[in-house]
Formats: C-alpha cells, sequence, structure tokens
C-alpha cells in the first residue's frame, strides 16, 4: 500500500508570509481565544490561546517558481492560518484535516488543473491519491476545503 504524505508550507516560505504575505500585506497576529485553526505550518488545529495569523497565500505560485512552469491564470492566493513564530511542524505523518468534506484538485506539472475529486470520508483519501497519481501528466495534488475552498495542504508523487 502507498502512503501519501501531507506537505506543510515549508518554513522558509513562512519566515517569507511572515514578513509580508503574497498579496503583499504584513502579518497581524492574533491570539486565538477558542483553538481549532487550521494551521498551514504544523498541519494541526491550533490550540486556544496561541499566537496565530491570517496570511494570503500562492501555493501554486510557489510551486511554480520552484519548478518553472506557468501556471497563467491557475494562479490564486488565498487565507491561510500559520502560527505568527516558528513552530515545530508536523508531528507524524498522519494525514490532516481528513474529518470534513474535502476537495482533491490535480495539477499537471505545467500548473493547470486536471480535475478533482470530492472526499467525504478520512477513508476516501488513499483511493483518492492512487487515482490521481495513476494519471502520469498529475504532478501534484491539493487538498482544499470545501465549505470555503481554501487550500489546506499538498501532496506529491512520491
Amino acid at each position: 500500500m502507498t502512503s501519501y504524505i501531507a506537505r506543510p508550507i515549508p518554513p522558509p516560505v513562512l519566515d517569507e508570509l511572515r514578513t509580508a504575505d503574497d498579496a503583499g500585506r504584513p502579518m497581524v497576529p492574533v491570539t486565538d481565544p477558542e483553538g481549532g485553526a487550521p494551521l498551514r505550518c504544523c498541519l494541526r488545529r491550533g490550540a486556544p490561546g496561541e499566537q496565530i495569523a491570517l496570511v494570503s497565500y500562492a501555493p501554486l505560485r510557489r510551486w511554480a517558481a520552484e519548478t518553472g512552469a506557468d501556471p497563467g491564470a491557475y494562479d490564486e492566493q488565498g487565507p491561510v492560518f500559520v502560527h505568527a513564530e516558528r513552530c515545530a511542524g508536523p508531528d507524524g505523518d498522519a494525514l490532516p484535516f481528513t474529518g470534513s468534506h474535502r476537495t482533491v484538485r490535480r495539477y499537471s506539472a505545467d500548473g493547470r488543473i486536471l480535475g478533482g475529486r470530492l472526499v467525504q470520508d478520512p477513508a476516501g483519501f488513499g483511493p483518492a491519491f492512487a487515482e490521481a497519481f495513476a494519471d502520469p501528466a498529475v504532478a501534484l495534488v491539493h487538498v482544499r476545503a470545501v465549505e470555503y475552498g481554501c487550500f489546506l495542504y499538498e501532496v506529491r508523487r512520491g
């Protein structure tokens, strides 16, 4: 059985986002009174009282800069929660944020959307990733929240 690894936003990118996000805005830290924010730096839910920030992030643009792709109109940015300061990153390899409906969106090596799949329960992620990566044209997938469309994390071909 193949395992798939959720990739958080890399620490050097997080350092940049904490200075100015992908929309050019400075980070504004806040204390999360209730907890529960899906943190893309460590791929866990925030705890009450933690210092977090909501920043604009362009995941496909960042990947394209790394690979030389040109996603054209598919380049988008959206809100993500991160710790306001560096954290230890993910604790383990378990897929995060699987308790709600998610979309597994597929991208080609040139940054174009190749389709997607709705995943309605935690058991559906493995088959959705296997289906996506069975297509040799798929370079990576994004897992996104259905209710808001927000980027949660990236999975690449092993």
